[in-house]
């Protein structure tokens, strides 16, 4: 997720509503999102469908409002938070487009920034913005941790979903989050820190650093 500055074009995979900026920032187009599902049949939802849809609406939430608690700290000196923020935005949109496809109910409807409705990602956001307020070193390593998370926990759910619809929208998850993860290490190097990772195995995280 490093920083804002290219103005290049993006990349697009056709097969996929991920468009990726030069710098890292990996957007999810609503207009490909909407076309891509209109060729995908809605199919009757499991329980941990259900559970994990909720679950991944509110933890693309967590870094929305991560991102945007630590610009407001650091964004006059690094453009990174300003421009994942946005991002994280339209990811959080694109759960919201399969609650919505399927009558779930929107946890993230009546919390404000900052709050959640899962307890657990309560004391995650608040772990990270304390991290995340000493230095922006420490906030660069708290983005990179955020999108190890988000790529373990996907992963991790798509191992249990099987509807084409679910499955397109959090592959392309994976694929943001990989480049976001990606984007943040260079914005450590460029503050002269090398990161190691802080969930992801040293191979895991060597394949998507090298990729």
């Amino acid at each position: 997720m490093a920083g804002g500055g290219g103005g290049e074009t993006a990349s697009v995979d056709s097969a996929q509503p991920v468009e990726v900026i030069v710098d890292g920032v990996a957007t999810i187009s609503a207009a490909r999102l909407g076309s891509l599902l209109r060729t995908v049949p809605a199919e009757p939802l499991s329980t941990a469908e259900q559970t994990s849809l909720v679950f991944m609406r509110e933890e693309e939430k967590l870094a929305r409002d991560v991102y945007v608690y630590l610009d407001s700290l650091w964004g006059a000196s690094v453009p990174t938070f300003t421009n994942i923020a946005k991002s994280e935005a339209t990811h959080m949109a694109s759960i919201l487009t399969l609650l919505q496809r399927y009558a779930l109910a929107d946890p993230a409807a009546a919390t404000g920034l900052g709050q959640f409705a899962d307890p657990r990602l309560q004391v995650l956001y608040d772990q990270l913005v304390a991290g995340g307020s000493v230095s922006v070193v420490e906030a660069l390593k708290v983005g990179a941790a955020i999108e190890e998370i988000d790529i373990i926990d996907l992963r991790a759910a798509l191992a249990l979903v099987d509807n084409r619809d679910i499955r397109l929208v959090y592959e392309s998850l994976v694929s943001g989050s990989r480049n976001h993860l990606q984007a943040f290490v260079r914005a450590l190097q460029q503050q002269g820190v090398a990161y190691a990772p802080q969930y992801l195995t040293p191979a895991e995280y060597a394949e998507i650093i090298g990729g």
